[in-house]
């Protein structure tokens, strides 16, 4: 579940966006530090630390980076460049409060991981203990190239009011991860996990989450999203069969609880059917 559809004008832009997306974020001058061309005209770009090897000049490189910023793939706030998912916020109202879904960006990391291990704590989401470990470490929290997809969208209350004000600073209460595999023989899968903060549970948040994520697996012609959850997570386990997710198999005494021993479900939806 890759993202071969990316296709850039020239492999300078390519490399550019490869840069970005690599490394989570970055600055002009860093990018065009890194991505440097042949000297010589009409040669292809040489291996990283040649002599050959030289910067472009301000003037072609911002050519570039405008190109990428007006065709989608970039986009640009407070002097860094970030990879853009082609994805719209979407607001919702629950019965107690208003939220909105977006895709996150790398200023969502640290909220994003400390939700994760606050559910996880719990016991309810053993596997995505993983998941948090991955994003504080890794250079990017979206990863979208043609070898790997890796897509977060957040549940968010923002703040009220008028303005920029009611557009940041807002609090994430949930989050849904869709993880696309490099295996070939995997690449129809993708690894789907959903949280919601306590305090915002049984409003439809998980539920919103959920199919947002399982329609932007769908867009990437993923045809099967799957997860394992402890059996002790009850809750999550029949919103699950809920939303058409059925239960493939289950492994005994897979997990350890709160120093017990409890079974792993394994469960799974097709989007193919």
């Amino acid at each position: 579940m890759g993202t071969p559809q990316l296709e850039f004008d020239s492999d300078v832009e390519g490399r550019i966006y490869r840069y970005v997306e690599r490394h989570g974020s970055a600055t002009r001058e860093e990018v065009r530090d890194e991505v440097r061309v042949e000297e010589s005209a009409g040669a292809k770009p040489p291996r990283s630390g040649t002599e050959s090897a030289s910067r472009l000049s301000v003037a072609e490189f911002n050519e570039y980076i405008d190109d990428l910023l007006d065709s989608g793939p970039l986009t640009e706030r407070d002097g860094r460049l970030y990879v853009e998912p082609d994805e719209e916020a979407q607001t919702y109202e629950a019965e107690e409060f208003e939220y909105v879904v977006r895709p996150a960006d790398e200023d969502d990391r640290e909220a994003i991981a400390a939700r994760i291990r606050e559910v996880a704590d719990e016991g309810a989401i053993v596997v995505d203990e993983r998941v948090a470990d991955a994003i504080e470490q890794d250079g990017a929290l979206i990863r979208l190239n043609e070898r790997e997809s890796r897509m977060f969208f957040v549940a968010e209350i923002r703040p009220e009011g008028d303005g920029e004000e009611a557009e940041s600073d807002g609090e994430i209460v949930g989050w849904v991860h869709v993880h696309g595999f490099e295996l070939p023989a995997r690449s129809h899968t993708a690894e789907l996990t959903v949280g919601v903060a306590p305090e915002y549970r049984e409003q439809g948040v998980g539920g919103t989450l959920l199919e947002r994520g399982i329609a932007w697996a769908d867009e990437e012609d993923c045809i099967k999203v799957y997860q394992s959850l402890p059996a002790t997570n009850e809750a999550a386990l029949d919103m699950l069969d809920e939303h058409g997710w059925e239960r493939e198999a289950t492994r005994a005494d897979h997990y350890e609880v709160d120093g017990e021993l409890v079974d792993e479900v394994q469960m799974a939806r097709r989007l193919d059917r």
